[in-house]
């Protein structure tokens, strides 16, 4: 059967590895991969925070150089084009004001804060709805997921610390 615990996935490959491709799975990212590394596999911060940051920031480079292409392909159909142009709209719409008052910054605030559905995936799609170039948006979402990956090492120590003091 398939186990949903996410440190028995990978229980046969080294930690650092482990660390890393729990930071590039959409609904963990590092979020979940810190506290494993830190907490589970006993690894060094420092090293936990470069894996993790590398392991969630590898991903969204992809999507930002892919979803432009993939986009391009889907229009050329008629039937998934207007859907998707449906989506994209309902989507800029749910955005736009966010992303209009805020920026730059709304953006990287929007990946560093680590909530569900905030991470370095959703994103890198918010940039490429709002036509965020390449060269601007891959460093905005570099700066929210080393944001995102601070907060989360800080919680994870501060968590921790406490839990154990009082267990």
């Amino acid at each position: 059967m398939f186990d949903i615990h996410p440190v028995m996935w990978f229980s046969n490959m080294a930690p650092e590895w482990a660390v890393f491709l729990l930071s590039m799975i959409p609904l963990t990212e590092l979020r979940a991969s810190i506290p494993i590394g830190i907490e589970v596999y006993h690894l060094a911060i420092w090293k936990v925070w470069l894996i993790a940051v590398a392991g969630d920031f590898l991903p969204a480079l992809c999507i930002l150089y892919l979803v432009p292409h993939l986009h391009d392909w889907i229009m050329r159909h008629k039937f998934f084009g207007r859907l998707f142009t449906k989506r994209l709209k309902y989507a800029e719409k749910a955005f736009s004001g966010k992303y209009a008052k805020y920026g730059a910054i709304g953006l990287i605030i929007f990946i560093g804060v680590p909530l569900p559905f905030t991470g370095s995936w959703t994103g890198s799609l918010v940039a490429f709805i709002f036509n965020i170039p390449f060269k601007k948006s891959w460093w905005l979402i570099l700066s929210g997921v080393c944001m995102a990956a601070t907060l989360v090492t800080l919680i994870t120590l501060f968590a921790g610390g406490t839990l154990r003091a009082i267990f």
